[in-house]
């Protein structure tokens, strides 16, 4: 018993966490990545919805395109359109980093901003067409 209560006395040391860093444009962008991916599992919901309104007929899918047609709708439409495009340039970023290019700070900032930059491009012009 002497031994354990000694074991629990002693100083270990803390891992460092987001109150020791300096908060950075590409851990916001990390961030991000995470939190794109789960609003696109929740917002496959949308989609789903309107596949089943086809199958329930006629009326079900005129009810679902008047909810779609809202302005607050197609507003979360095109959020998740950009948080799509997103991900998805995200992920080219964490490829090009599996292949082990663009480790360098300046390219690591660079590749977060592009990221910001082609996924708010598609989404416009995806929205636009």
């Amino acid at each position: 018993m002497a031994n354990k209560n000694k074991i629990d006395t002693i100083e270990r040391p803390m891992s460092p966490h987001l109150q020791v860093y300096k908060i950075s444009f590409t851990m916001i962008m990390s961030m991000m990545h995470r939190i794109s991916g789960f609003i696109l599992y929740l917002g496959s919901f949308l989609f789903l919805t309107w596949y089943l309104s086809i199958f329930f007929g006629q009326d079900a899918y005129n009810y679902v395109n008047q909810l779609f047609s809202l302005s607050i709708v197609k507003l979360a439409l095109f959020l998740f359109t950009w948080i799509f495009f997103h991900h998805l340039f995200g992920g080219i970023r964490h490829f090009i980093w599996d292949v082990g290019l663009g480790f360098d700070l300046n390219s690591i900032e660079w590749l977060a901003r592009l990221t910001i930059l082609f996924s708010f491009i598609s989404a416009s012009l995806l929205w636009i067409l």
